[in-house]
């Protein structure tokens, strides 16, 4: 058998989180040597070394990786199963206002021009019509598993990511598109010939088909300026360092010392949209956050 206890669980996570058996006994309130025969109790049954042990702690395996993004995403149903039953009783109750609604931490991983630009209205509407919801927002840099790594490792309920057939939704969640965001070219305002200033350039900006468009412009440099981010990006090209290619989403209050021109028709795009677990696309709070987020999309 292979079926694993929640203390189980959250003793690999501890393991994980603290990285080593020491510091995980410490915050669980057990000793040590429980720890180590509980560990060594999930590795049996899942036939698999789950830690490396060193000397400078314990860090999972790819076994272990896998197992404790199982792990993370199974003790989080087991908290929203009991928010949920706890709300679907006080509603049969006739608890008064506010019963049978979602309540509890809403845990959410966001790219940083989403976190500043498409959130904040869809969290001001959800937490008015729902106060007990209380909104974790991470930011995540939308490289590599971006956001939806953060999803499937159990750390976030509900990811806010780019898709694309670049960047498909991974097979284990489920998501769909929120908004479809052009790019366009910015600027230093005024200046007299802004297609011969360096081009300035950030990691996320990354998109295939974005990379494609580049390549066919005559005009546009490969980019000799790389910044952290979009807003770094925009501050140097308001500064006069150079111009940028830079989706919608980053150009929200732009400031008045940039200046952004519009790329025509045939300009690139990037699909912003979100992903969840098929089990949490169900939960109420996440179903409440995805109304809110489809209403101010739309």
């Amino acid at each position: 058998m292979t079926d694993l206890a929640s203390r189980e669980l959250r003793v690999l996570v501890a393991v994980a989180d603290t990285g080593g058996f020491s510091a995980a006994a410490a915050v669980l309130g057990m000793t040590q040597s429980a720890v180590s025969h509980s560990v060594r109790g999930s590795e049996r049954r899942l036939g698999a070394v789950l830690f490396d042990r060193g000397r400078s702690g314990a860090s999972p395996t790819p076994a272990g990786a896998v197992a404790l993004a199982h792990a993370r995403r199974a003790l989080r149903l087991l908290e929203v199963m009991g928010s949920e039953v706890r709300a679907a009783a006080s509603a049969a109750a006739g608890a008064g206002a506010g019963a049978g609604v979602p309540a509890g931490p809403l845990r959410i991983a966001a790219f940083r021009s989403a976190a500043l630009h498409l959130l904040p209205r869809a969290l001001g509407r959800l937490t008015e019509r729902h106060p007990g919801i209380v909104p974790e927002v991470r930011i995540v840099r939308e490289v590599g598993r971006g956001t939806a790594g953060e999803v499937l490792d159990g750390r976030a309920d509900l990811g806010i990511a780019t898709l694309g057939t670049t960047s498909p939704v991974p097979p284990e969640l489920v998501g769909g598109v929120l908004v479809e965001e052009g790019y366009a070219l910015v600027h230093p305002a005024g200046h007299p010939a802004p297609r011969s200033l360096p081009l300035i350039d950030w990691t996320e900006n990354c998109t295939s088909y974005t990379r494609d468009w580049w390549a066919g412009q005559e005009w546009l440099p490969p980019a000799t300026v790389r910044a952290e981010d979009d807003g770094t990006v925009l501050s140097m090209v308001g500064t006069g360092f150079g111009m940028a290619v830079m989706p919608e989403l980053s150009l929200v209050g732009a400031p008045p010392s940039v200046e952004i021109t519009d790329l025509g028709p045939d300009r690139p795009t990037r699909s912003v949209g979100y992903v969840t677990t098929p089990e949490l696309a169900s939960s109420l709070a996440v179903r409440a956050l995805i109304r809110e987020l489809r209403a101010i999309a739309g």
